[in-house]
């Protein structure tokens, strides 16, 4: 990753009309920009448009920090809603977890391995289980015991090491406990959650076991941000898997582990690497 150039890229959303494309890529044209992806869509029932533009740093006419108000302009007389990243820069991310290790250990595995771009510092549980995963890879963990009583007061505690860590990104790695709203909406699309992809026909408790007693023949994992409307958030990243008769249900719960941690680690691999754009309730992803 050291070797590869450093690059901008542009997210942008607003309501469609002539002109975006060719304003953009004149800002970049004028200003000696050499682009390296291009990606765009249209909602034509929405009236939306969104664009991911990323181009390399070096021989730009604009200095890094003024790229953004050079750009500006540009903004404001469109009406977007844009955001600039910078391929350098390493958002640091924070893991939730209660007693199930399988999401955690496959991110740290891979945040090990250099596989996402950004930095894992911080674990915080519920549960004690997981604390020597964590610690085993170096990264500080933080128990937080959750009781009816105490809820509100572990959230602010989890908020306040959140600020000290300086996080960016919070995974719900099968965390167990319901977000208040006025946390969730601390973090808005920068919290990201994996559920089994029952829901709602098989919501609540042992979710394999209801499906395998009615002979399922699918079985699925969905990425969401998390909205203060449980599991309602715009979707990120699905995936399926066939089972079948000879399937137990010790096979449903291992195949949907499996598909839940590889959802979930292309779904966080896709927002450290800016490749998603919400609008309303659903996201466009420009893999």
């Amino acid at each position: 990753m050291t070797d590869e150039p450093i690059t901008a890229t542009l997210l942008i959303s607003c309501r469609d009309q002539k002109g975006l494309v060719a304003a953009v890529s004149d800002f970049l044209y004028r200003n000696n920009g050499n682009i390296i992806h291009a990606d765009q869509h249209t909602d034509k029932e929405e009236g939306v448009f969104l664009q991911r533009v990323e181009w390399e740093l070096d021989g730009f006419d604009v200095a890094r920090e003024e790229i953004e108000g050079t750009f500006k302009p540009i903004a404001l007389r469109f009406g977007m809603q844009w955001t600039l990243h910078f391929s350098d820069y390493q958002p640091s991310v924070a893991i939730f977890v209660s007693k199930l290790p399988h999401c955690l250990y496959d991110l740290l595995g891979r945040w090990r391995m250099g596989e996402f771009r950004g930095t894992v510092p911080l674990v915080i549980s519920n549960h004690e289980d997981q604390r020597e995963i964590a610690e085993s890879y170096g990264v500080t963990f933080h128990c937080l015991p959750v009781t009816a009583d105490n809820k509100a007061q572990q959230e602010n505690v989890a908020l306040k090491l959140l600020e000290e860590w300086d996080i960016d990104t919070v995974v719900l790695a099968r965390y167990m406990q319901i977000l208040s709203a006025e946390f969730v909406e601390r973090y808005p699309n920068r919290l990201i959650n994996i559920h089994h992809s029952f829901l709602p026909a098989f919501a609540g408790a042992r979710p394999y076991h209801q499906a395998y007693e009615r002979g399922v023949k699918i079985i699925g994992a969905t990425a969401h941000y998390v909205t203060p409307e449980l599991d309602q958030g715009p979707i990120i990243e699905q995936d399926v898997a066939g089972v079948s008769h000879r399937d137990s249900v010790n096979d449903l719960v291992r195949k949907g582990r499996d598909l839940e941690k590889t959802v979930l680690a292309r779904a966080v691999d896709l927002h450290l690497r800016n490749r998603i754009l919400v609008y309303g309730n659903k996201t466009v992803v420009f893999d």
